[in-house]
């Protein structure tokens, strides 16, 4: 029974091309109330990164500023009904 060997090439990750703060080279910012609210829906619902389509980092970065943004008031935390 051989084991099978780990190969000695590093694992090289894809870029994400569609994350539009990867392509500005920027990071979400709780400030920023008129780019965060173009990630939450009209519930004040913060869209997922299959829809957005961020990376998993700027995903992370954006749901803690939203949250920042809501705590500080920048953002409701319900929408409209």
């Amino acid at each position: 029974m051989d084991k099978k060997r780990k190969s000695s090439k590093p694992r090289v990750k894809p870029v994400a091309t569609n994350c539009p703060f990867c392509k500005a080279g920027s990071n979400p910012n709780y400030k920023d109330v008129d780019t965060i609210e173009k990630f939450i829906t009209d519930r004040a619902k913060i869209i997922g990164k299959s829809r957005s389509g961020l990376c998993a980092k700027h995903q992370r970065q954006l749901s803690r500023a939203v949250k920042q943004a809501r705590h500080i008031g920048l953002l409701p935390f319900t929408g409209g009904l």
